[in-house]
């Protein structure tokens, strides 16, 4: 089978030179074709350098894109780059930064051949963050969880079959939020257990606005229901306060109002228009194999 790992990228390159040598050395043996497809979201610094130990990778190509859009938009574009013009039967997503671990590749690679329809996610059991940020991350969680309902426990690190990806492309939430597209699109995943590692050079770029914003945009792909228990809990809520109402007790209404302006406005962001016509960012095409 053909499987294409589709890597993201923003002024990583040290980063990005170990991961694709230790992609090379932890895919070896495996009798597959495995190529690599690295999105440049418009790097502000040279990011092609000189790759030793490739000899397990069919190709690598760097699509570099014109403007940067963002974490989610350049998979969304790499997703699209290869559904349109690449053969395979299985796209890899994962970070470039090395917190996705490549070996953990073999994993969905066994476990995709006895499941050639389904696509894998990699649920995170153990992060290697510091305490503050591992707070953060289940304050992540509980959010995401409270106003949709749904446990969304994987990032980018998946194995997505054929079939998936043509969901995704037809899906606009894809534009804002993959995992939260994902979630809303396959309702029989597979997942194996992953380890999330530790980043192969310098500080983590995802600090806790950027994480508040990670969640509201997976809440918004599910607007309708966050529609629906958030006017419930008003309900219940006016009602449990309207003979004790005071400035305190209507801070937690003000508190969910403004979180539904947030994720309304994260919603319009989902352009169908705009990620049809993605692939008219691209600058030029690199291939280095």
């Amino acid at each position: 089978m053909k499987y294409v790992i589709l890597i993201p990228i923003y002024n990583d390159r040290e980063s990005l030179k170990l991961l694709i040598e230790n992609i090379n050395n932890e895919i070896n043996n495996l009798n597959h074709d495995i190529s690599l497809v690295v999105i440049n979201d418009a790097s502000s610094q040279q990011i092609i350098d000189t790759y030793l130990n490739t000899e397990n990778i069919s190709s690598i190509e760097i699509i570099n894109m014109k403007e940067n859009r963002g974490h989610a938009r350049c998979i969304a574009s790499g997703l699209k780059y290869i559904f349109e013009k690449k053969d395979f039967d299985f796209v890899v997503p994962m970070d470039g930064d090395g917190e996705d671990r490549p070996e953990e590749i073999k994993s969905f690679i066994q476990l995709s051949e006895q499941s050639s329809e389904k696509s894998i996610i990699g649920e995170r059991v153990k992060r290697s963050e510091g305490i503050i940020f591992q707070l953060c991350y289940q304050f992540h969680k509980f959010l995401t969880y409270a106003f949709t309902g749904k446990s969304i426990k994987f990032g980018n690190f998946t194995c997505l079959s054929k079939s998936t990806v043509k969901k995704l492309l037809d899906e606009k939430a894809t534009w804002n939020s993959f995992s939260g597209s994902l979630k809303k699109i396959e309702k029989d995943l597979i997942s194996i257990p992953s380890i999330r590692g530790k980043r192969y050079f310098g500080p983590s770029q995802m600090s806790f606005f950027n994480l508040l914003k990670h969640s509201l945009s997976i809440i918004s792909v599910f607007r309708k229901t966050v529609l629906i228990r958030s006017a419930i809990f008003i309900i219940v809520y006016i009602l449990m306060i309207k003979s004790n109402a005071s400035v305190v007790t209507a801070i937690p209404l003000v508190f969910l109002l403004i979180m539904i302006y947030s994720i309304s406005s994260l919603a319009l962001r989902e352009n169908m228009d705009e990620f049809d016509k993605t692939l008219s960012n691209i600058d030029n095409t690199e291939e280095l194999k």
